[in-house]
């Protein structure tokens, strides 16, 4: 598996009021098999470190490393999954699942279906193979774009705040989910969040990003045991570990909290 490492990382885009600062000397790693989460507001560029990593953005200066060599446009160990779900509506479950490994890892389509169909009792998603995007619900068809970004076959799974446009239920149900399967599969993961109880709940460690242009404001291991689930959010270590995360993302600093 892979070892991901961000060292001094800069970016800057053009734009009609000048030069646009993003991410400033931004230093991170993330070791094979661990849950990782980049926390920071809205705006601040998270997501513009998902595409640096992907090659989709060239970085201004630092370095990118995978296994300690510098990324390339050919060599990608990385799974993206954007923030909507993107699934066609036109396509099954099994064809939107699919296609992830069709695209992205080459194989024929009957190949990719093997691969999806495997994939899909994992995701709970075995009996809805034949249905289209409109007849599952919001949690399913994120389900479904997960399922697609696994099939890839790649080493980390870049998540984009997967279950940000989902209700609170809808939410703590499939992070607690997502809790489940990461315990058993053992994935190497990024999520980026701005959900500071996600980031508690799921995470090895959480690194906090600033306002444009970002800095790490704090790096922050979550030392509670594993497996997680709902009893866990009772833990009093879940509310001081918030407590910090809030205090580097300075919430209510404006109010004088």
């Amino acid at each position: 598996m892979t070892r991901i490492e961000l060292e001094g990382v800069s970016k800057s885009f053009d734009g009609r009021e000048g030069k646009l600062e993003v991410l400033d000397e931004v230093s991170l790693s993330v070791q094979p098999g661990e849950f990782v989460s980049i926390l920071g507001p809205s705006g601040c560029g998270k997501s513009t470190l998902f595409s640096l990593l992907t090659g989709i953005e060239p970085a201004d200066s630092g370095t990118l490393l995978a296994d300690g060599e510098p990324l390339a446009a050919g060599r990608q160990p990385f799974a993206w999954m954007p923030q909507d779900d993107v699934l066609f509506p036109w396509r099954t479950v099994l064809g939107n699942v699919a296609l992830g490994a069709e695209v992205a890892a080459g194989l024929s389509r009957g190949e990719a279906r093997d691969r999806a169909r495997e994939l899909l009792p994992t995701f709970g998603l075995e009996e809805f193979a034949d249905s289209r995007p409109f007849q599952l619900s919001g949690g399913m068809r994120q389900r479904a774009a997960l399922a697609r970004t696994v099939a890839q076959g790649h080493d980390v799974l870049l998540l984009d705040e997967p279950f940000g446009a989902l209700d609170a239920l809808t939410r703590t149900d499939l992070q607690l989910w997502l809790e489940q399967i990461w315990e058993r599969e053992r994935w190497t993961v990024v999520l980026i969040t701005h959900d500071v109880r996600e980031a508690v709940l799921l995470s090895d460690r959480v690194y906090v990003l600033g306002p444009r242009p970002a800095t790490v404001r704090l790096e922050l291991e979550i030392p509670l045991p594993r497996p997680r689930t709902l009893e866990t959010l009772a833990d009093p270590q879940v509310a001081a570990l918030e407590h910090e995360l809030l205090t580097a993302l300075d919430v209510g600093a404006a109010r004088g909290a």
